[in-house]
């Protein structure tokens, strides 16, 4: 097990998904959120919003990968850069960090919890 994963039985891991999945939503509505309020250009605020929705939907498919929670912390960074188009992004972004960071700690203490005691099985 990775530093940067939750183990396979981590009940954790359900809320680091729904913090992925809920990110491919608020990034997609993020785009006209950017068009009209923030006047990025459409090409810019698709593709840059876009990209992460699709990080963001990418991680939460590979979660039970080597690579999902490595892509997962990316989709966290490029959350809090959409801030950069439009301010908004960087309240939204930094939920999304703050949640993803809770669970995420708190189920690095629930695996060291399990390693502690023998199983139940």
């Amino acid at each position: 097990m990775s530093v940067l994963s939750l183990s396979a039985r981590n009940p954790m891991r359900t809320a680091v998904r729904s913090v992925l999945i809920f990110e491919v939503i608020v990034f997609g509505l993020a785009v006209p959120v950017m068009i009209l309020v923030s006047h990025v250009p459409a090409a810019l605020a698709g593709g840059l919003a876009g990209g992460a929705a699709l990080l963001a939907a990418v991680a939460a498919g590979l979660l039970r990968t080597p690579f999902g929670y490595p892509i997962g912390w990316l989709t966290q960074l490029a959350g809090v850069t959409l801030g950069l188009l439009t301010p908004t992004m960087f309240v939204a972004g930094g939920l999304f960090l703050g949640v993803w960071l809770l669970s995420f700690i708190l189920g690095k203490k629930l695996d060291a919890r399990n390693q502690q005691r023998p199983s139940d099985a």
